[in-house]
């Protein structure tokens, strides 16, 4: 197939605005396509771009955390949805939560102001009908007769996990007289409400989230979900306790109105900018939506909660990207189809961006052609972390999506430094040297 002079990004979810617009500040035209909105996803409500559709945070802004690392080496390569996010952020600890409707405006007005950008709302149901070079950055709702197109184009089955979705509380509805705001540890700013509960409400809230009624499945839906959106009812089913050592944990939250550390604690994050809307952290669930208004209204300080969006469930797909992509994120059958975002097998919302940031990177130094070894960003990195993890053929035969985590950077030898806090802040360093000398040969 021969190259078009343009590139096409497919999708203007994180990674496809992400990319696109790199793309397009990189000197390229780009035609960016949309389906949304005479074409809607499952669980979007909009056609703005960038739409968050489950949780509204980023993760944590810490100097000392894996995704804190990760922002910061976006942040120095002018990351469009990291601009937008600290633009829309809403207090919540020392995470980078997000205003939805804001930050979605933004992504959007950027994108459609851009001069080298051209938007075409339309759904693109065929691989051969986009022009390449081309990103599909499409995520894991992909448009059934796209997803066919990729099965047929890479041969084998999709890769797929559950994606479920927190309620979102309207904040007059919480009861303050119960619960109260406070930050774990009392590290940061109080930005969480923090509803308490005795050991006998506890076990009573786990009874009846098992009783509830559930979504039932479609028949060619499995329950294969991803371990850091695990519904909450999913937990509960796997022993009395695990929600009381997850999102429920109590540790570091003293109550002021006791001066004693509770049983289990639900937590609820600052949704908007004007703090008017609260989500249940952790709290991803596939119960009816008059299941969960029964049974979350049973939480201490949220008995009068008014529902400003309930939890839902929707099916994610994803490639097999050790097996069927390069190490350039594109397809070992097409060199100049490229695939970014969660599709590609990372999870999280800055993960999937990181990767859009990246394949635009990839596409800009394939088309100068230098050279495939300095492509990549170095291993030691927390990109080159997370690109390793998508795209290690060792990893192929038990593919799992991941977020970036501290486990995927290159280890540092126990006779080197023993102690864990020390290690981790050494891989960091040895991170932000290796990114910084990284971005000093490409300028």
């Amino acid at each position: 197939m021969s190259l078009n002079s343009r590139i096409s990004v497919v999708g203007a979810g994180l990674a496809g605005s992400e990319c696109a617009y790199q793309l397009a500040e990189k000197g390229y035209e780009v035609d960016l396509f949309e389906m949304r909105p005479e074409n809607m996803t499952p669980a979007h409500k909009t056609s703005q771009f960038g739409e968050l559709v489950c949780s509204n945070s980023f993760g944590s802004l810490s100097d000392e955390s894996a995704p804190g690392q990760l922002k910061w080496e976006a942040e120095q390569m002018g990351s469009l949805i990291l601009k937008a996010a600290k633009e829309a952020h809403v207090p919540a600890g020392q995470a980078l939560g997000v205003d939805r409707e804001l930050f979605a405006k933004i992504i959007t007005q950027m994108i459609q102001q851009h001069p080298r950008i051209k938007i075409h709302s339309r759904r693109i149901e065929s691989l051969e009908q986009v022009p390449r070079p081309a990103v599909i950055a499409t995520g894991p709702l992909t448009d059934l007769n796209l997803a066919e197109s990729m099965q047929k184009h890479f041969g084998d089955e999709f890769l797929y996990f559950f994606d479920a979705i927190a309620p979102i509380i309207d904040a007059d509805s919480i009861n303050d007289q119960i619960a109260w705001k406070a930050d774990r540890y009392d590290k940061g700013t109080p930005d969480y409400w923090n509803c308490p509960m005795n050991k006998e409400q506890y076990l009573h809230f786990i009874d009846e989230i098992n009783k509830a009624q559930k979504v039932t499945p479609k028949h060619f839906e499995t329950t294969d979900y991803f371990e850091g959106c695990m519904p909450i009812e999913e937990m509960a089913e796997r022993g009395i306790d695990t929600p009381r050592f997850g999102p429920m944990k109590p540790v570091g939250l003293i109550n002021p109105k006791t001066g004693q550390e509770e049983y289990a604690i639900v937590q609820l994050r600052q949704d908007n900018k004007e703090g008017t809307a609260y989500n249940i952290v952790g709290f991803q669930t596939r119960m009816t939506y008059g299941e969960q208004v029964r049974v979350f209204r049973m939480i201490p300080g949220l008995e009068n909660a008014e529902f400003l969006k309930l939890g839902s469930i929707h099916r994610n797909l994803y490639i097999n990207s050790p097996k069927r992509l390069n190490k350039d994120l594109s397809s070992q059958n097409d060199p100049w189809l490229f695939f970014a975002g969660q599709i590609t097998g990372v999870e999280g919302y800055f993960e999937s961006t990181c990767v859009g940031l990246l394949v635009a990177h990839f596409l800009d130094q394939k088309i100068k052609q230098n050279s495939s070894n300095e492509l990549a960003p170095p291993r030691a990195t927390a990109m080159g972390s997370l690109l390793e993890a998508i795209t290690d053929p060792e990893r192929a035969e038990n593919f799992q999506p991941t977020n970036i985590n501290f486990g995927l950077f290159p280890m540092i030898s126990k006779l080197e430094i023993r102690d864990k806090k020390k290690k981790k802040l050494a891989q960091l360093q040895r991170a932000r040297e290796a990114h910084q000398e990284w971005l000093s040969k490409r300028a």
